[in-house]
């Protein structure tokens, strides 16, 4: 782990230097809190080891700035000092731990032990919570058809290095899913996977959300917030649908993958970050680029390694997804559902799958719940595909023979197939929740 040693006594110092590095951590010193203080800004650090009696200095008072620049430190207050009272309002502070002097190398190292077991623990429950919220059903990374193949083995090449990666694929055909695994596959597997959604927010809330700020910079900042690529320190940020990133923020992004460097929001201090950065876009960002929408550099700094998933119509393996989406959803509501019907099948196959991946994870699940034989069959599966319907793949064109009504109903259904929610549909599609309400009602969908 990374060590700032605090105490105004050299040979303190020294001696928990060659301790740490012994054991493999990386040390560096200060001997008041306003050096403290200008290291934490410069770069992250794991542990601090802070000195209760710094001179005319009490280190309790380095507690509070030390967490507002480094949430995640665990601060361990050393001293020969000690007392029940000055435990008792260390720990009332934030400080992790409490250390009495005159203390051994195995108790330091005891210390560190369990800052690292607390790390490994914080990390495994914030995934454990990132998988429940998200946890899908097709995450199978094991698929025969050959263009998945090239495409994962392409991926468990590229994982162990920290290069940028950018995963292209139409909605709903398993970008998030494939960059997770990229992150389990990569040697920070054990840091946290982070996701920052760039369509949800306004320029001015996603630079927040995605740097920080501090209280007071604008309208609602009451407290500090860290951001999300402090929270992703150590781990993998991954930014979804880059393509819709605000123009305003992307020579920013650009300038931290460039340095790994940033600022807050409402602040001039510098912050470094060790991240690894993943991307993934439906959009087509060349055209992008072209019609002076995304930035070129930008592009070039995502874009050192590219990956692509196929839509679900361009796949060899409908049959399988379809049934391992079917064992788990049988799982899910206790039925016993073996398999689909030649109909139901022939059915799947002809229909284009417009919302991919997650318009077949959707419409497995319904037939989960309705079916009431063992197997699924063409009355179980949504009308849109029982009926057959085959309208084209590609995107609608302005001036196509059809309807402004045939347009709409037709957008519709591709923007809800391939949405996670009603939410996320509406936001896609620029109108209130109940606006879209009304118009399924109206149009059947």
């Amino acid at each position: 782990m990374r060590v700032l040693i605090v105490d105004d006594e050299p040979n303190i110092r020294r001696t928990l230097q060659l301790a740490l590095e012994a054991a493999s951590h990386t040390v560096e010193e200060a001997d008041s809190g306003r050096t403290a203080l200008a290291l934490a800004a410069r770069q992250p650090f794991d542990v601090a080891l802070v000195d209760l009696r710094l001179g005319q200095e009490s280190g309790l008072d380095l507690v509070a700035p030390l967490l507002a620049d480094l949430p995640r430190l665990a601060i361990v207050i050393i001293t020969a000092h000690g007392s029940i009272d000055s435990a008792v309002e260390a720990m009332r502070r934030g400080a992790f731990d409490y250390l009495q002097k005159p203390f051994t190398p195995a108790q330091v190292r005891a210390v560190l032990e369990r800052v690292a077991q607390m790390r490994g623990l914080r990390a495994q429950v914030a995934d454990l919570a990132e998988r429940v919220r998200n946890e899908v059903p097709e995450a199978d990374l094991e698929s025969p058809d050959p263009l998945m193949q090239r495409t994962f083995e392409l991926a468990r090449r590229v994982a162990a290095s920290d290069a940028a990666v950018l995963i292209r694929g139409e909605n709903g055909t398993g970008k998030g899913v494939l960059a997770r695994a990229l992150h389990a596959w990569s040697g920070r597997a054990d840091g946290p996977f982070v996701t920052v959604s760039c369509p949800s927010l306004s320029a001015e809330l996603l630079e927040s959300d995605l740097f920080g700020h501090v209280r007071g910079a604008f309208t609602g900042a009451v407290r500090d917030a860290s951001g999300k690529v402090a929270a992703a320190e150590r781990g993998t940020l991954f930014l979804d649908e880059i393509g819709d990133l605000p123009a305003p923020l992307q020579p920013k992004l650009l300038r931290f993958l460039q340095e790994r460097k940033y600022e807050r929001v409402g602040e001039t201090r510098t912050r470094s970050a060790d991240v690894r950065l993943i991307a993934a876009t439906n959009r087509d960002l060349d055209a992008a680029v072209a019609v002076g929408a995304f930035r070129q550099d930008l592009l070039y700094r995502l874009n050192v390694v590219e990956l692509t998933l196929p839509p679900l119509r361009e796949r060899t393996d409908l049959d399988r997804l379809a049934d391992h989406l079917l064992a788990f959803f049988s799982g899910q509501t206790g039925r016993r559902l073996t398999g689909f019907s030649a109909e139901a099948r022939a059915a799947m196959k002809r229909h284009p799958w417009p919302g991919n991946l997650r318009e077949l994870r959707n419409a497995v699940e319904r037939a989960a719940i309705l079916c009431l034989g063992p197997d699924v069959g063409l009355a179980d599966l949504p009308d849109r595909i029982a009926r057959g319907e085959t309208s084209s793949t590609g995107p609608l064109e302005a001036g196509a023979p059809l309807t402004l009504e045939q347009l709409e109903v037709e957008h519709l259904r591709r923007v809800l197939a391939s949405s996670s929610s009603l939410e996320a549909a509406a936001r896609t599609l620029g109108i209130d929740p109940s606006t879209l309400y009304r118009k399924r009602r109206q149009y059947g969908l």
